[in-house]
């Protein structure tokens, strides 16, 4: 069975502030928050999803946000570099604009393509591209006009503690394209246009250690249930072990861990984070499952409260 992803879902990642969460990926980077949630398996955690107009796959960075706990060390097993596509000539004004809020960036390249590298107040290490492809962001806010929004995801860089493993399972189980190597890394191609380039740093990278500051998973696109179940025997066909099939509200998950440490997720692009919410409302509200709704008040009363706001960008980012 010859099965390919157009690309990546989304990624997960684990932080302490939610507040310093939603002012830095909304109040600097300009993406909207789409969904207000919990942690399903540990209620007294927010579940935040961060991304474009909708929350379209290919554009959402969810996290966990957990007060008091311990710093990560990104390494092998981890997504090490989450990356950002910007439309194509604006590198300059998101420059400007990480600067201006005492942000630390550092400029790269890589595949003949240049990066702005630079990381949250925990320590994720995050990137812009510039690139032509991709659809448009319609969102603004805070100071990004949407000609020049975050699309979504570029890619992500990939540490595995068994690179050829990894990029063996990219290929030939997940359907990317291998582009070649240049210097420390193996680049690849999925079909979309959105989170569709991913690189693998070549050397083995020695296992990270999970905390704030790191990615949890990585999450695989797939187009509906029907498909979702064909790629839960393929995955398992080719000696993986996968999970049963997950309801996570918003898109039906499985998930599996690769050779090289990285947990995979495979993800279904619908139902999507309009099936509770209004298009204009996203984000607006706590949005808890069913099951969970008995128990709303004593929820609410262990999260602390969040809001989107604009950042005044004489005072940096703090």
């Amino acid at each position: 069975m010859f099965k390919q992803t157009a690309g990546i879902h989304h990624i997960t990642a684990f932080v302490r502030n939610a507040q310093e969460t939603v002012d830095f990926y909304a109040g600097v980077l300009g993406l909207r928050l789409v969904k207000k949630t919990i942690n399903f398996d540990a209620p007294e955690v927010y579940h935040l999803y961060f991304g474009n107009e909708l929350g379209s796959p290919g554009t959402i960075l969810t996290f966990f946000p957990w007060a008091g706990s311990r710093k990560g060390r990104i390494g092998g097993g981890q997504v090490g570099i989450t990356t950002y596509v910007v439309p194509a000539g604006t590198l300059p004004f998101w420059e400007e604009r990480l600067r201006s809020f005492q942000i630390p960036v550092t400029q790269t390249e890589r595949f003949s393509e240049s990066y702005l590298q630079f990381s949250d107040k925990d320590g994720l290490r995050l990137e812009i591209v510039a690139r032509e492809e991709g659809p448009q962001s319609h969102w603004s806010f805070g100071g990004v006009p949407a000609d020049k929004a975050i699309k979504g995801f570029g890619g992500a860089v990939l540490y595995s503690t068994a690179p050829d493993k990894t990029a063996n399972l990219l290929v030939q189980v997940m359907g990317l394209e291998e582009l070649g190597q240049e210097g420390d890394y193996a680049r690849y191609k999925a079909t979309g246009d959105l989170g569709n380039i991913i690189d693998v740093r070549v050397a083995a990278m020695e296992f990270g250690t999970g905390g704030a500051g790191t990615v949890h998973h990585i999450a695989w696109r797939v187009k509906d249930d029907e498909e979702h179940a064909l790629w839960r025997s393929h995955i398992a066909e080719n000696g993986y072990h996968p999970t049963p099939i997950i309801d996570r509200q918003y898109f039906n998950a499985i998930y599996f861990r690769e050779e090289g440490g990285i947990l995979f997720e495979i993800a279904t692009d619908p139902p999507g984070f309009a099936r509770d919410e209004q298009p204009e409302e996203l984000g607006e509200k706590l949005m808890l499952p069913e099951w969970f709704e008995p128990n709303r008040a004593e929820i609410e009363a262990n999260l602390d409260p969040i809001q989107v706001r604009v950042l005044d960008i004489e005072e940096g980012f703090k």
